[in-house]
């Protein structure tokens, strides 16, 4: 018995500490404060609410699939009734309570003259319904695709404000580092300056300048913090830092073929495309209004006065058409709607085009640029390192110092500007490179 008691106390002490190693596991990249891109994308989807709206969506609408489909299946009620009344003239219960004939006073005798009881159940089948059900399952199954899409849609554009908050923080976090860098460095030099009266005064504002340069790469770093923090739907008031490869990418690839994958992945054109589909269904729903209903009906009874010992079977085929005025209205309504999808999917195609040429022309501009910064930047350290090596601080120093800040600032926001570039091609197109 101890030794079952000491079992069972170890497994519920267990069980909390596992539950919290998956948590921490799944929140270890907020813990350590050192976020991955990946992680980033992760946690900012799983906390993004129009992303999670989106998936709520995809539910319902799979939903009403299952409705649709069972309307091709037999319609079955149940139905009990126990009535109690006092007639001068025969009469009809009302169709909610199953349309039964209940005799008037004069043609019963007995006690139970004013009670009346049935129960039964019926089933309806649609034999024919001029496409009505076929039709409303594949309005159905479009719109399903629609929020499909629209889920994809919002995904994407997350993940692209993901990303480039991402590497707008990885960018300050260098750009601090660089700050601090040439901080300590200038603090440095002027403790070996010996300048004359003028040359102290040129000293003095180069310093000054190098440390409002470290303060406003300090509030940059902070604000691209929040922006991060944003962006992942977080508490605004907790620290972050991220990791990753900051260095260029290159995209060898032409502007034809980008157009094509952006036509065949850009969740934006498949939903104006099964909004056509949609619309085209729409119309034949309109115009099969037009053919009449085939319904097959059965039921099965027991009633009577003062028991169930009466039965009633019936099996009928009933043909409706219903008759309303807007049977030809609607099918016009309806083609007017249909054209509006089609101008708007044309729109949609151009609008995407547009955006491929414009992200595709900014990442040819930002791949070249990137690179010739980067020459520039390992030229200028080389230099400074030979200059540290080979000659006394002086004025001179300080200002080329402040130049080497400048340039590695320059470096460091064409890689973020190529980073972000890719990111926003990427999304242009509907994929990843």
């Amino acid at each position: 018995m101890k030794k079952l008691c000491f079992v069972i106390l170890a497994v519920l002490l267990a069980f909390p500490a596992s539950a919290q190693t998956e948590y921490s596991l799944r929140f270890s990249s907020l813990l350590n404060e050192d976020l991955t891109l990946e992680n980033a994308i992760r946690l900012g989807l799983e906390n993004n609410n129009r992303f999670l709206a989106a998936q709520q969506e995809i539910i319902v609408a799979e939903q009403k699939v299952k409705e649709a489909k069972f309307l091709f299946l037999p319609q079955f009620a149940l139905q009990g009734t126990a009535t109690w009344y006092d007639l001068d003239y025969p009469m009809v219960l009302p169709d909610s309570i199953a349309n039964r004939l209940i005799p008037n006073n004069d043609l019963i005798s007995g006690d139970a003259k004013h009670q009346f009881f049935g129960a039964g159940v019926t089933a309806t089948q649609y034999l024919y319904s001029g496409g009505r059900l076929k039709n409303t399952l594949k309005i159905a199954q479009a719109n399903l695709k629609q929020a499909q899409s629209k889920y994809e849609t919002v995904k994407n554009a997350v993940v692209l404000d993901i990303k480039r908050s991402f590497f707008t923080l990885l960018y300050a976090q260098h750009n601090a580092q660089l700050a601090a860098q040439v901080q300590q460095k200038a603090t440095q030099y002027n403790r070996a300056l010996n300048p004359s009266v003028w040359e102290k005064v040129k000293a003095q504002y180069l310093t000054s300048s190098i440390n409002s340069q470290k303060a406003s790469a300090d509030n940059e770093l902070q604000k691209a913090q929040l922006a991060m923090l944003v962006a992942l739907n977080k508490e605004l008031n907790s620290h972050i830092t991220v990791k990753g490869t900051f260095e260029p990418v290159q995209v060898e690839l032409d502007l034809p073929r980008l157009n094509l994958w952006s036509m065949e992945f850009r969740p934006e054109l498949k939903s104006a495309i099964y909004a056509l589909e949609a619309d085209t269904l729409a119309i034949d729903l309109a115009l099969s209004r037009q053919y009449p209903d085939i319904i097959l009906m059965g039921s099965y009874e027991w009633l009577g006065r003062n028991n169930l010992d009466d039965e009633n079977k019936q099996v009928s085929v009933a043909m409706r058409l219903p008759l309303s005025y807007n049977i030809f209205t609607q099918g016009t309504q309806r083609k007017a709607e249909q054209r509006q999808s089609t101008l708007r999917r044309t729109q949609m195609e151009d609008t995407i085009r547009v955006q491929v040429a414009e992200n595709y022309a900014n990442m040819v501009f930002w791949q070249a640029e990137v690179f010739s910064r980067q020459t520039d930047w390992n030229n200028i350290q080389k230099a400074l390192t030979r200059a540290e090596k080979n000659a006394h601080p002086s004025v001179a120093a300080l200002e080329a110092l402040q130049a080497y800040y400048q340039m590695g600032q320059a470096y460091y926001e064409a890689v973020k500007e190529n980073l972000s570039a890719k990111a926003g091609l990427e999304w242009a197109i509907g994929q990843d490179l």
